[in-house]
């Protein structure tokens, strides 16, 4: 299909594409602007030209943008893409018939993601090191990056240099960088390397500020230290707490004290709370109150126990290593407490929310970074007697599709 259009672009969607009638997605058109395309799909277009430009475009600050795959709206001007957030937000709960006010958007600066994914390809030219296009699988080489923190901008040159000899010409592999406290933790996923050069890695990581490199053959394996200098370590309310390789991490320190805040506040009175996935305690951590912290991840429940017991907060903080997916905590478990937090994952905590909707916990705060899935089981605590009385959202992603949200619910005591 090689169609030619020019079309009306009516809004823009959850991704970040202009979305005209029809509907047809066109990546980098803005709402209001008249547009020549190239028909790729039957609801996808390439945009050609711009004929007719809207008043919010701005030009984007990275050459990369509109071929690299990590952002979607550098080209929409700042008041726009606050009010196109909190539009993700508001849209999601409407589709659950669920009225809530949605505060302002709490902003993160560029330059502050502190974790990345990372691909890397060795070709006859050299390694291709960065993110894939959008919706491809081509690998767009980065030499700059407006949102990852400058560490992890600065390794990408000798990176591709340490690449260069551990990839076989065609070979592939993927990478996850972050930047501790103590320097930057990497964890490559591909063929395991040479026995010969793991001197060269170590020697590697000692040159260039990387504490531990760890390596799997596969998705899923369990990861191989071969270098290590210290143990990675991020503060987490204030405690020190060893990373797991490839361990979730909140992408960006300041939306992290932004959501933890936001959860403190939420929580300043309750006396005992249960934090449900949990992870390495970022809202556990800066609580006053007693908490028993549940997390599917064991390798993320181990180091927090060790963080809490090595700081004297073993007697206020318990761990439990449960797959809350498969064994959701029930409403009698969850009785005993007067305040629970819930962070899952993208597909949201649709069983668990169950639970908590038939539990007698006076307080429930959620976050999320998929406000679809948070709307559904936001209907599920709604729906078994809880009010949604505080919607925060945080832009973590920086001009992606992406935002985070903390949302209070609260159960009202029943008259006598």
């Amino acid at each position: 299909m090689d169609e030619i259009l020019e079309l009306e672009i009516r809004r823009l969607g959850a991704s970040g594409d202009g979305i005209a009638d029809g509907p047809i997605f066109v990546a980098g058109a803005l709402p209001g602007e008249r547009v020549r395309v190239r028909r790729i799909g039957k609801e996808r277009a390439r945009l050609l030209d711009v004929l007719a430009g809207a008043r919010a475009r701005v030009a984007a600050p990275c050459a990369h943008f509109g071929m690299c795959g990590g952002c979607a709206v550098q080209h929409l001007a700042d008041d726009a893409y606050a009010q196109w957030k909190v539009s993700l937000v508001e849209t999601a709960l409407a589709a659950r018939g669920l009225a809530a006010t949605v505060e302002p958007l709490v902003r993160i600066a560029p330059g502050t993601r502190r974790r990345a994914e990372l691909a890397a390809r060795r070709t006859p030219e050299g390694v291709l090191l960065g993110f894939h296009e959008a919706a491809s699988a081509a690998i767009v080489d980065l030499r700059a990056c407006h949102v990852l923190v400058p560490a992890l901008v600065r390794l990408l040159p000798a990176l591709r240099g340490l690449l260069g000899d551990m990839l076989r010409p065609g070979e592939t592999c993927d990478l996850h960088a972050s930047a501790a406290d103590n320097g930057i933790d990497l964890l490559v996923t591909g063929r395991s390397p040479d026995p010969r050069r793991r001197t060269a890695l170590a020697d590697f990581a000692a040159a260039n500020g990387i504490v531990r490199i760890a390596w799997r053959r596969n998705a899923g394996d369990t990861p191989e230290i071969v270098a290590l200098h210290e143990a990675p370590l991020v503060s987490v309310g204030g405690i020190p707490v060893a990373l797991p390789p490839g361990a979730f991490l909140q992408a960006a320190r300041e939306a992290e004290a932004a959501l933890s805040a936001e959860v403190a506040t939420a929580l300043a009175k309750a006396k005992r709370v249960v934090d449900l996935y949990a992870g390495l305690g970022t809202f556990s951590f800066p609580l006053a109150a007693r908490v028993h912290a549940v997390e599917g991840d064991g390798a993320a429940s181990a180091a927090m126990l060790a963080a809490a017991r090595g700081t004297g907060r073993a007697g206020r903080i318990t761990c439990e290593a449960r797959d809350l997916a498969r064994r959701p905590l029930l409403p009698e478990e969850l009785d005993d407490y007067d305040a629970a937090i819930f962070d899952p994952p993208r597909e949201g905590a649709s069983e668990q929310a169950r639970h908590l909707a038939a539990s007698a916990i006076p307080l429930v705060v959620g976050v999320s970074c998929n406000p679809a899935t948070f709307a559904r089981d936001a209907r599920t605590l709604v729906d078994g007697g809880y009010e949604l009385r505080r919607v925060v959202p945080v832009d973590q992603f920086v001009w992606t599709g992406h935002v985070e949200l903390v949302a209070v619910f609260a159960k009202p005591k029943k008259r006598r």
